[in-house]
Parts: structure tokens; sequence; C-alpha cells
């Protein structure tokens, strides 16, 4: 950025607030834009319910919850071996280290920092069981990292309050037996959408159904006509492409259009800042017993003016 250069950044958890503020700072220092690549932002199922909450088909948005819920034990476990970055995390740090799959989508459907800001966070960590128990069995009691004390939570929740008085919860789930899961959920005062089940429950049709959702399951798919994103639309006629069922091309399409036309980066480095500071923030309440910490408004006042988030 301070070469003149349009950055790209990948995703990512802070290690402090003040390299959030240094992001900031540099842009407008250096007026030289700088987008994360946050591909779930893009991704079909996110981008529809963000149509559906436009067309407000859930009336006023109440609670968001999200979750980055991947078994990483492997990686982790040989992060020496293949230089992986997420060995010493784990090792050192307790936090909601991996914060932005599950908040992009969720802060484009809430409008943070285009009319709407987190304020706190509250954030507690389960004890560390799963990787040392994973060592154990896959490399035996004779390895080093065997007898190590992991500082990262199994299971860590997050608790955001927003500014509209929404709640966001996130969910870190990475070093226990599980299936993979973002767990989007979005919860207004006509309905839900659940991920998991690929479901939308809507208030006046689906009540019924209230002790026998599972007859409902996937019932997303008769929205898809009418909400499916025009992004996707248009992706879908032209021919899908690139890796994660195509949304990593079109974060990148994003990111080349801005850079073209020097316009302002899709995602930029307000958002990316207040995304990734929950690390930062997350590791403070962690460590108070899940005391409540203030979350920075990265953008100086600007978040009540901004448009709302395009794809």
């Amino acid at each position: 950025m301070r070469a003149g250069k349009y950055t790209a950044m990948e995703v990512a958890g802070a290690y402090s607030v003040e390299d959030c503020w240094k992001l900031v700072r540099t842009h407008e220092d250096t007026g030289v834009s700088c987008m994360m690549l946050e591909n779930c932002c893009y991704g079909r199922d996110e981008l529809m319910v963000l149509n559906m909450v436009r067309h407000g088909l859930l009336s006023e948005l109440v609670h968001c919850q999200g979750g980055y819920r991947h078994d990483l034990r492997e990686e982790v476990a040989n992060g020496r071996e293949n230089r992986h970055y997420r060995f010493r995390n784990y090792l050192h740090r307790s936090c909601e280290n991996y914060p932005t799959h599950e908040l992009g989508p969720i802060a484009n459907v809430l409008d943070i920092n285009h009319g709407n800001r987190m304020l706190t966070l509250v954030s507690v960590a389960s004890k560390a069981a799963g990787l040392h128990e994973y060592l154990l069995r896959e490399k035996g009691p004779g390895c080093d990292a065997a007898k190590m004390n992991f500082a990262q939570g199994d299971v860590v929740t997050t608790i955001i309050k927003c500014a509209r008085g929404e709640t966001i919860c996130l969910t870190l789930d990475t070093t226990l037996p599980r299936p993979y899961s973002r767990g989007f959920h979005v919860q207004g005062t006509k309905g839900m959408y659940m991920e998991d089940n690929r479901s939308v429950f809507l208030d006046g049709k689906d009540n019924a159904y209230d002790f026998k959702w599972n007859e409902r399951w996937n019932s997303a798919e008769e929205y898809r006509e009418q909400y499916d994103h025009p992004v996707w639309k248009k992706y879908l006629a032209e021919g899908v492409r690139g890796g994660h069922d195509g949304m990593d091309w079109l974060v990148f399409r994003a990111f080349f259009e801005a850079a073209k036309a020097d316009a302002p980066a899709p995602i930029d480095v307000y958002d990316t800042a207040a995304w990734m500071s929950i690390s930062a923030l997350s590791e403070q309440s962690v460590a108070m017993g899940g005391m409540p910490v203030p979350v920075p408004d990265f953008t100086n006042g600007k978040w009540m003016t901004r448009s709302p988030w395009q794809a």
C-alpha cells in the first residue's frame, strides 16, 4: 500500500488491535485500497440469504450465528513438520482465531460498518483436551507435543452486541471430531435461515412443523428461484469456475474489477480491521474470564453514513 499498489490479503485474525489500526491508517495516509479476500461473502447460499434479508423476507433482524467448525487436529498436530502457523498459535493463544469466514457474511446482512457496528464482545473458551488426546493416539506418549499444554480451548464462544441491538454468536470448534460447518444462521421477527439443514422457517407458513422440522430440511431450495442473488444468476449462466464451489473466483473477480477501476475495495480496510480485530479482542476477553471488551470503531463514525455492502 505504501508503494502505491492496490492490495489484496488473505483472511486472517489479528494478533493485536494496533495492527488493525495500522492497516486503517496506512489506507488513510496513502489513499491506496486493500481488500480482504473473504470468499465466504460470495458463497451462493450466503448471498441468497443477503438477498432475502434485503427484500424483507425475515423482517427485522435480531440475531445471527456462525462458526468455523472444522476438524483441524491433523493439521495442527503436524504443524511443525509442515511449517504451519496454527501449531504455535494453538500452543500459546486461546481466542476466536479464525473469525472472518463466519463473521463476513453476518456483517453484510447486519450492515456492520454500513449503518451499524459492533459495540462489545464477550468470549469464553472450553478446556483444551482434543489435541492432547489426538497426539497421544496418533503419535504416542513419547511425542514431545503430547506433553505440551495447548492454550487454545477446543470450543470458543464469542457473543457480540451491535449498535442497532442485534447479537452475533461466533463459535470456533477445530480440535474435536466433527463434520465441517460454518453454521450460518440468520433470525428475524418473521422467520429464520439455518445453514446446517439448509432450511428457511417463516412465521405463518412453517409453524405446523415446529416439532417435526426434519420434514422441512432443505426447504431453502424452494426460495432459490426468487432469491438467488443476481451475481450468482449471472455466474451460473456464464459457467461456474474456481475453488470452494466457485466463490473463490467471485472474490478474485471483485478484486480484479475494483483494482482495474481504482475503485474502493468491496471489502475494505474498515471491514477488514473490524473483522480481524475479533481475534485479539476475544483473546483479551477469554483471558479475563469472559469480561466484556469494547470493539473499536475503525471507521471513526463513518459507519453511520456508509452505503450498504454490494457483492
